[in-house]
């Protein structure tokens, strides 16, 4: 099969053997891949918990056909439509734990369906499992123009939250969460920013922040939430080393909580996919989830997709077409 594989060159298209899965895994004729901001990680040669290093395949979602299941696998069958996360997806075929796999709504394409699990699971994680989200509530995203940070933004809104505030340095990205729920937009570059959340929930601050950003970013948050308030780090984008104000962090009495899939067990991993396939799965089969597709690249294409995530100018998700 033809894959992207990370050679001493950089990632590129190779032939390879077709991979086997395991018991618990199923076999997917992949039609669609996104990226993510992890695959710059693996396709750089680096690792990314326990995927990466010479000879890896990027690729942490992607939507296709089951072609071969596992011997204990019995909830998936050849010819199910699904979308996966797990390594691996830049390649004609991969490999998926089947606790990790989710079937496709019947209108839903492979290229949308490929830019949903990551997302989903990382935000219903984020915003319901660990910050407890309730109706009501405010909600701060960091980095809102992401593809993980819009759907944080329509989570956020499907939970009945008040007040959804999205984050974002470019001003054309701005102007576009509110397509994903958004009611304030907001620059971070802007020093009042912390001010200004404080302004659009009446003084009182957010109650929930999920930050993609972390170090620039770490004590203006502090500023804006609430007492009492979550704050959930998803991600380091803007680095992982910074100023933290742990006075003002006591006095708010604020739970600071930090999330990685790198270090869940496989087990913590299927119980996400399935608290998402439990609580969303009417939404997402009638449409209600939708990223936008910044660009659509051949399989073979992929260094020049990594290139423009790389960049930081697109909005929403990256697809391969396999």
């Amino acid at each position: 099969m033809k894959a992207i594989v990370v050679g001493p060159e950089g990632p590129s298209l190779v032939e390879i053997d077709m991979p086997r899965p395991k018991p618990a895994e199923v076999l997917v004729r992949v039609r669609a891949a996104a990226l993510n901001r992890a695959d710059l990680a693996v396709a750089s040669g680096q690792p990314h918990g326990p995927t990466g290093g010479p000879d890896a395949i990027p690729g942490l979602e992607w939507a296709g056909e089951v072609v071969a299941v596992g011997a204990a696998v019995n909830d998936f069958y050849p010819g199910d439509r699904v979308m996966c996360s797990g390594a691996g997806g830049y390649a004609e075929y991969a490999v998926a734990d089947h606790g990790r796999t989710l079937p496709l709504p019947a209108d839903l394409s492979f290229e949308v369906a490929a830019t949903l699990p990551v997302a989903l699971q990382t935000m219903h994680d984020a915003l319901i499992t660990q910050a407890h989200l309730q109706p009501g509530e405010t909600v701060l995203i960091q980095g809102a123009s992401s593809g993980v940070g819009l759907m944080g933004l329509q989570i956020a809104r499907w939970r009945r939250a008040s007040l959804v505030i999205g984050t974002s340095r470019s001003p054309e990205h701005r102007a576009r969460l509110a397509e994903s729920g958004a009611t304030v937009a907001i620059d971070t570059k802007d020093p009042t920013w912390p001010e200004q959340v404080r302004a659009a929930t009446g003084g009182r601050g957010v109650d929930v922040i999920i930050d993609q950003v972390s170090a620039p970013v770490a004590n203006g948050n502090l500023q804006a939430a609430a007492v009492l308030g979550r704050i959930v780090n998803v991600g380091r984008l803007g680095g992982s080393r910074g100023e933290f104000d742990f006075d003002l962090h006591a006095t708010k009495r604020i739970s600071y909580i930090g999330v990685t899939n790198r270090t869940r067990s496989i087990e913590e991993q299927r119980a996400i996919t399935a608290r998402v396939r439990a609580d969303l799965w009417p939404a997402i089969a009638a449409g209600g989830f939708h990223l936008p597709i910044d660009g659509r690249y051949a399989l073979a294409e992929a260094p020049a997709a990594l290139t423009r995530m790389r960049k930081n100018e697109h909005f929403g998700k990256i697809v391969l077409t396999v």
